[in-house]
């Protein structure tokens, strides 16, 4: 049987948008409908047969690392093995998103991972196997998940063309844009020259976003994409989080 490629959850904003519910709780703990944001995305990945999983923290890290510990309350046979890059306690503070995969990839020990952001709420997405198998057999760097732009996000970030390549549309380009999802297959070859200059492991921890390094792969034809149209939220207000726990339970 096939094993499923290791993922990355990304846990380590400091959630100003969502204060002051963040001033003690980080994001993905917050809970939506009755379980930790966080757990939705575990519970998913336990389900579609993914192993390992490494969460990258910092504000209020120990929160996360001491509410899930090494293995997530799940059904014994779904076991996932939890393992951390604590880049507050390394570095007093998060890496953005390029920075914190660049320092957690090691942990991974992995060319082809699952990454999503762990204060997006997506209880439809399923963590496909076989869209992995796809994707390990190609040469892309990354293949992304879109989404229909939301109210707080109407320009969105990237084209889609008719061969399913994610493209890095120019400013004054009339081509539709979708958002990111923050779901993505990536390939550990995208945090390495000529795509990103961060040192392997980032021992320095150097801060970096990830949209620059997607962007340049974009332009050399390296990154994919398709549209996820199941049920999908940035949960990044009190108002959103609000609206998400008073919606009825499917």
């Amino acid at each position: 049987m096939h094993t499923q490629p290791p993922a990355l959850l990304l846990a380590a904003g400091r959630g100003e948008r969502m204060r002051p519910l963040t001033d003690h709780t980080p994001k993905p703990l917050l809970q939506v409908q009755g379980r930790p944001l966080l757990a939705w995305h575990l519970q998913a990945l336990a389900e579609a047969g993914v192993a390992q999983v490494v969460l990258n923290t910092a504000w209020l890290g120990e929160q996360i690392s001491s509410y899930f510990g090494h293995q997530p309350l799940l059904e014994k046979r779904k076991q996932l093995s939890i393992s951390y890059s604590h880049e507050g306690l390394d570095f007093g503070g998060a890496l953005e998103t390029a920075g914190g995969i660049a320092r957690a990839l090691p942990l991974l020990a992995s060319e082809v991972f699952w990454l999503a952001a762990g204060d997006v709420f997506a209880p439809d997405f399923r963590f496909d196997p076989e869209a992995a198998r796809r994707f390990a057999r190609g040469d892309a760097l990354a293949h992304l998940w879109l989404v229909q732009n939301p109210a707080h996000h109407p320009r969105g970030d990237f084209g889609l063309s008719a061969d399913g390549r994610a493209v890095n549309l120019p400013a004054d380009s009339t081509a539709p844009r979708h958002t990111y999802s923050t779901i993505a297959l990536l390939r550990a070859a995208l945090f390495a020259p000529p795509w990103c200059d961060i040192p392997a492991g980032n021992p320095q921890g150097l801060a970096a976003p990830l949209a620059p390094l997607l962007r340049r792969a974009m332009d050399a034809g390296r990154v994919t994409g398709e549209l996820y149209t199941g049920r999908w939220t940035d949960v990044g207000t009190p108002e959103r989080l609000a609206a998400l726990n008073a919606a009825v339970p499917r």
